[in-house]
């Protein structure tokens, strides 16, 4: 049983609110990079880009980090692990990066995404956008820019979906 939490407008709304956050904490955009985390985050990423765009004229970077050889949680006796590296490659030698994932859960993959961005240089900031926090954090890791706070119990599973794989822009909470 799936319940909708957000629906493709507040969606919409949700990725606006947040671009306005970020234009206004960051009152010049020219050392801010972008980096989701692959597959959903990249693509909130690519709607921050857009819209920050449209709201600013001013284009920024973005980078789709791959985590998978970053997770303390790989388990290699499954599967052979496919890691897809990243789209393009940016320095982030004193840039201001913006993190970007769908759900905060544990934290476990904002821990392996922060051990990834040290490849391409330090960063002079990093801050965390999360779409859905949804608690229960197993390391202390806290979001600087959320889109929505939904409680949940642990055996519930909270899915961002986007266009790109899934059709449509939504959030939905099911029963495992």
């Amino acid at each position: 049983m799936e319940k909708i939490i957000i629906d493709t407008e507040q969606f919409q709304r949700t990725i606006s609110r947040i671009s306005h956050q970020i234009i206004e904490k960051h009152r010049d955009l020219n050392d801010v990079v972008l980096v989701g985390i692959k597959r959903r985050g990249a693509n909130i990423g690519q709607l921050l880009q857009q819209r920050i765009a449209q709201l600013t004229n001013i284009q920024l970077p973005i980078m789709a980090l791959d985590i998978t050889f970053y997770r303390d949680d790989l388990d290699m006796s499954q599967k052979d692990p496919i890691y897809a590296g990243v789209d393009v490659s940016l320095s982030l030698e004193g840039k201001n990066v913006i993190l970007v994932d769908d759900v905060l859960f544990t934290g476990r993959t904002i821990r392996a995404a922060l051990d990834a961005l040290l490849e391409f240089g330090r960063a002079a900031k990093i801050e965390l956008v999360i779409f859905v926090d949804r608690g229960h954090r197993e390391l202390p890791i806290r979001a600087d820019y959320v889109g929505k706070n939904i409680p949940t119990a642990r055996t519930e599973k909270v899915q961002v979906r986007t266009q790109d794989y899934d059709g449509i822009y939504q959030v939905v909470l099911s029963s495992q």
